[in-house]
């Protein structure tokens, strides 16, 4: 399964590099979203580094989830696709 990287989690002036919001395009609701909580994601950089995270709670009542991953999250990784596992 695959999602899309949002943006970072975070408030108007502190943005937190290692948190990330994902949409994936089938999940609309709530419910859907948080039966996905808990399993492990991998985005992969465009040097062919791999990057380890989980996802670890809803975000709002349309089916975003946060993600928490191991290291700070370059910029260039929104709009592009993480693996679920």
């Amino acid at each position: 399964m695959e999602a899309t990287i949002v943006n970072f989690r975070g408030s108007r002036r502190v943005k937190s590099s290692n948190q990330m919001i994902l949409q994936i395009s089938n999940v609309d609701s709530k419910d859907k979203a948080s039966k996905l909580v808990g399993k492990k994601i991998v985005w992969k950089s465009p040097a062919g580094k791999q990057l380890l995270g989980q996802i670890t709670n809803v975000h709002g009542n349309s089916g975003a989830l946060r993600a928490r991953f191991d290291t700070g999250m370059p910029g260039q990784s929104i709009g592009q696709k993480v693996s679920i596992e």
